[in-house]
């Protein structure tokens, strides 16, 4: 069976508070290792006000100790906003706490606005173009070798690498990922245009490394599922409406159903709004399930990542719930080919 996995973003929804939203997100940690999800995977974002996952380091280990077996990572740590050595140190920390567990997923992306990226590194330089050269350092930072130690050399260091994983929304990161040997997860949920071009590029372009012998791929989707279609529309509205705030550039915590389905959409905000959405995967579990099957059909991605953003936990943990009861009962559900990552 392909293994599910799960993105969150701590998100704040309106009355609530980012310690709450982080809460949450640590009561949905045991819920979904239950649920038999392979991955709990939290993202760097910063300045968002319905976004409490500014630090994943510090939230991933919180997620560690409140789980036993589920992985734990970062979907993913922005690279440019940090020295490679400091995400290596931090890792490696991880990992010698909690063995075997931890992942790192790596993005190109400054997951925030420009005057808050240059406040991370203080200098004109994004890191963008130093990404490729960045990735190397961190692995050999922390990969097993023989070879002489690194300077710096971080402790914990080599032999405490966590899995590695590439992070992307176009093909850059599809081919570094292939030309380096690492995995590759594809941001469909927010940027699906490129997702068959992608793939095709990391498949073509990958070089068996030492850290993977061939590739593997995941599709990270939004799926919002609810007893009813209904239900799952009307719970949806809110992740609507909060698409709309963020092309427009109107932040704020997500807002209740209530709220949601009393907005006044202008026909150009629907529109936007309607193509933003179109690839979610919104209904019951038969919709849902029937969405994720057509979903790995198209891509053979190895794994596939759910992405769930609404109002409550409740609804967050129902909607999980009801997926992974649903894909691990139906005979339509795919089953995996790939051995290559844990």
């Amino acid at each position: 069976m392909v293994p599910l996995s799960v993105l969150d973003l701590a998100t704040v929804a309106r009355g609530f508070t980012p310690a709450e939203a982080l809460a949450d997100t640590t009561r949905l940690a045991p819920v979904v290792e239950r649920l038999g999800y392979h991955r709990l995977w939290v993202a760097e974002h910063h300045g968002m006000p319905a976004v409490a996952s500014s630090a994943p380091a510090v939230l991933i280990g919180h997620l560690a100790d409140a789980t036993t077996t589920l992985r734990i990572g970062a979907g993913g740590v922005m690279l440019p906003n940090h020295s490679p050595l400091v995400v290596a140190e931090q890792f490696a920390t991880l990992e010698a706490l909690h063995p075997g567990r931890i992942d790192l997923g790596l993005g190109r992306a400054p997951g925030t606005d420009p005057a808050t990226a240059r406040a991370f590194r203080r200098h004109g330089d994004q890191g963008a173009d130093t990404f490729p050269n960045d990735v190397v350092e961190l692995i050999n930072y922390l990969v097993a070798s023989d070879g002489p130690p690194t300077r710096p050399a971080p402790v914990p260091g080599r032999g405490y690498l966590p899995e590695t994983w590439l992070l992307g929304s176009s093909t850059f990161s599809a081919q570094l990922a292939g030309l380096l040997g690492l995995p590759f997860s594809f941001a469909y949920h927010f940027s699906p245009a490129q997702v068959d071009q992608a793939l095709e590029q990391y498949r073509s372009n990958f070089e068996p490394s030492i850290l993977l012998d061939h590739p593997h791929a995941m599709v990270a989707v939004s799926v919002l599922c609810a007893p009813s279609d209904e239900e799952a529309r009307w719970l949806a509205g809110p992740s609507a409406l909060t698409t709309l705030q963020l092309r427009t550039g109107r932040l704020g915590p997500i807002a209740t159903p209530e709220e949601a389905a009393a907005y006044p959409y202008t026909p150009e905000e629907r529109s936007l709004v309607e193509a933003a959405t179109a690839t979610h995967l919104i209904g019951d579990p038969a919709a849902v399930h029937h969405g994720l099957v057509d979903l790995h059909r198209r891509t053979d991605a190895d794994e596939i990542m759910l992405s769930t953003r609404v109002h409550s936990f409740e609804a967050r943990a129902q909607s999980l719930t009801l997926v992974a009861e649903q894909w691990a009962g139906a005979t339509t559900t795919p089953t995996s080919t790939s051995t290559s990552a844990a």
